[in-house]
């Protein structure tokens, strides 16, 4: 049975100079689960448990961090000790953590960095944020056409203990362009005696180093692969996507189109909730709250212009919670459906007409049934409700028509948004809520008060 130790405990190992108990931890745990339970001591005491390790596993464990502990752990470490480290993470994750470290510390350390793995930091650091540049490893195997295949498996085991991954073996000519593809299974099956180039596929996917890293990550969910390479311009093989880096990256942009959704601006990244200050927070949320409470108040202007119908007909008042809870719900429902069929290019904005059509069709079924119950809340309950010279059917059907049509308006609403968005090129999460809410109240009310004042005839 593994050996599990808790915070209290490796803290007492430590102040004891007890070490091999930790040590043995250390090794015997997933890397994962070590950086888990150590992440809760001191920076000071996270750097004595780690120079237990040889560098290798040392590295290891620290790239479970998240980058925020990363950074800051950087940040009082020993600065050679430190560049070795970075050496031996993988190419994508140090360079993630050089990115989020400050311009001062980069520069006490990229010099300490070896040669080969400092020059390249800089080149990944070159790519624009959110490209596959910017996400990629430069730890992949390549074999060329001509080599025979018995040499092939011998240039494999050489480049494996380096590499992130040697399923797929990339096959490259004399200027390093990408040609074709083989797996790990089919060359050891092939022929030895056969090139590289008789048993590649050249049917191979790739994306270039430009390409936006959500549509790199929907191509490898797309056709289930462990990587995908990634070129230059010139067709030219710059490095590898891998399937983890691609749930990292499904992950971060969930975690922003929901925080989008709910009008949260600022860094999104997974996992920051806790390590994010207070006053980060309320700077993320306090414009779209300001902008959505301004907006907010057209909605009291139009009931303060309605307020003699309010006043003679108190059962609207009774309606309006009802009208604003179904609008922003209907309106949401459309909303969330467009903005998840966007994301996984299930429809695109050129669309618009088969979808609105769509929605209208459910709008009214769904208008229809929310209208006969609150034609039936009116006719069951509102018995002293009807001022003289008015009867309670005729107010009634006013109610019910009036929420009926806010259904259909906000379902559309809610649709139209994000495919303007899109459009436009901009995030449909941005509109979908609660600037959506915020416009179909606005758009609720007109509606409520404008329908039941001319089927009454005020």
């Amino acid at each position: 049975m593994k050996q599990v130790l808790l915070v209290p405990e490796l803290r007492e190992l430590l102040e004891a100079g007890n070490v091999e108990p930790i040590r043995r931890f250390c090794t015997e745990n997933h890397p994962a689960t070590v950086a888990e339970l150590i992440s809760g001591l001191e920076a000071e005491e996270i750097w004595r448990v780690l120079h237990l390790m040889d560098v290798p596993h040392r590295a290891e464990i620290f790239s479970h961090f998240d980058l925020d502990q990363q950074a800051e752990l950087a940040s009082g470490e020993n600065r050679r000790a430190m560049a070795k480290l970075l050496e031996e993470m993988e190419p994508d994750e140090r360079v993630d953590l050089v990115q989020r470290l400050d311009e001062t510390l980069q520069d006490e350390l990229l010099p300490l960095v070896a040669r080969a793995e400092r020059e390249d930091i800089r080149k990944l650091l070159s790519y624009a944020e959110g490209t596959a540049g910017s996400v990629m490893t430069t730890d992949y195997a390549a074999l060329g056409p001509d080599v025979k295949v018995s040499q092939a498996l011998q240039q494999v085991r050489l480049q494996a203990p380096a590499k992130e991954t040697i399923y797929y073996i990339y096959v490259v000519d004399d200027q390093r362009r990408l040609v074709g593809f083989v797996s790990l299974r089919d060359l050891i099956m092939a022929n030895p005696t056969r090139t590289v180039g008789d048993v590649m596929d050249e049917d191979v996917i790739s994306v270039t180093v430009d390409e936006d890293q959500e549509e790199v990550a929907r191509q490898i969910e797309k056709y289930d692969l462990i990587a995908i390479p990634v070129v230059n311009g010139n067709n030219v093989l710059v490095g590898i996507v891998t399937h983890d880096d691609a749930m990292d990256i499904l992950r971060q942009e969930q975690q922003e189109d929901v925080e989008k959704f709910m009008a949260i601006t600022g860094r999104h990244e997974a996992r920051e909730y806790v390590r994010t200050p207070a006053m980060a927070h309320f700077k993320n949320r306090v414009l779209w709250v300001i902008l959505l409470a301004i907006l907010g108040l057209v909605s009291g202007m139009i009931v303060e212009n309605y307020e003699a119908v309010l006043a003679q007909f108190t059962i609207l008042a009774v309606f309006m919670p009802m009208l604003a809870d179904t609008g922003g719900n209907t309106g949401s429902q459309s909303a969330t459906l467009i903005v998840r069929a966007l994301a996984m290019r299930e429809i695109r904005p050129r669309d618009v007409a088969g979808i609105l059509f769509k929605e209208f069709r459910v709008a009214i079924m769904l208008a229809v049934v929310l209208a006969v119950l609150a034609f039936g809340r009116v006719i069951l309950l509102g018995w002293d409700a009807a001022p003289e010279g008015f009867t309670l059917t005729r107010i009634g059907i006013a109610i019910a028509v009036a929420l009926g049509l806010q259904v259909v308006s906000s379902t559309l609403v809610g649709a139209i948004l994000p495919l303007v968005a899109a459009a436009f090129k901009r995030d449909p999460a941005v509109v979908a809520s609660p600037a959506l809410t915020t416009v179909v109240d606005i758009t609720g009310l007109l509606i409520y008060f404008y329908t039941v004042s001319l089927i009454l005839g005020l």
